[in-house]
């Protein structure tokens, strides 16, 4: 079954686009528009990555990913790549501290755009499923 992606955006342009990108690539999208929006699909929803903007009205996309932390616990909580068109390294480190999987900068290539997600995907998979030989064996 293909992988769940939350876009979160309060650009309407740029879900259209993530959408597409991600539809084509064969993905299934769902769309929030807002911070209160995304924390709302959470409760129903169960994505396996989230693209969250940093800069939108209300409640931040740092804000948003701070609640998260407060329901989810680090094995259960989905990967998020921050999308934002805020770069620097500023940026970049207050949205990692944040717990953010990646960081990308719009605009982003389609390429960054699908590897960053394919990779986050595989990182989900990972916790979920650990390979063989990952558990410690306690003597």
């Amino acid at each position: 079954m293909a992988a769940k992606i939350m876009i979160v955006d309060d650009e309407l342009e740029v879900v259209r686009l993530l959408e597409v990108i991600l539809s084509r690539a064969g993905y299934r999208v769902g769309k929030a528009y807002s911070g209160k929006d995304c924390l709302a699909m959470l409760s129903r929803e169960s994505p396996d990555v989230i693209l969250l903007d940093i800069m939108m009205p209300g409640m931040s996309g740092i804000e948003v990913m701070e609640r998260m932390r407060s329901v989810y616990d680090v094995l259960s909580m989905p990967p998020v790549v921050l999308l934002t068109a805020k770069g620097g390294m500023e940026a970049m480190l207050e949205g990692l501290q944040a717990g953010a999987f990646k960081f990308l900068v719009k605009p982003t290539s389609r390429e960054k755009l699908l590897e960053t997600v394919k990779a986050a995907v595989e990182y989900r998979e990972s916790k979920r499923h650990p390979a063989a030989g990952d558990e410690f064996d306690w003597v």
